[in-house]
């Protein structure tokens, strides 16, 4: 089950989040600066999915944005991933140019 989905630029700036479990503010803070540094971290050799806490992290890149979204363990991260992309596509043909 989905946890959170993220938006978040090339500089780290937080663009959409939108939780699916109640966290307080300061944890959720933390949980996210904490995520999103790893995300940008990472090479394009490496693979798009990492463990953090309790949560499994998918994450795609297009052009200037990183899409994060936080599942439970058993989730399947090729679903995952195909979810991102159909979140693009369907941003992109609403808003024009997204990526």
């Amino acid at each position: 089950m989905i946890r959170f989905v993220l938006m978040v630029n090339k500089q780290g700036q937080t663009r959409l989040a939108q939780y699916y479990e109640e966290l307080d503010k300061v944890e959720r803070g933390a949980m996210e600066a904490d995520i999103v540094r790893k995300c940008l971290a990472r090479g394009e050799s490496q693979c798009s999915f990492l463990e953090y806490r309790k949560y499994k992290v998918i994450y795609r890149r297009y052009a200037s944005l990183f899409f994060i979204v936080g599942v439970e363990g058993e989730e399947n991260e090729l679903a995952i991933l195909e979810f991102i992309h159909n979140l693009v596509e369907t941003l992109d043909r609403f808003f024009e140019n997204v990526c």
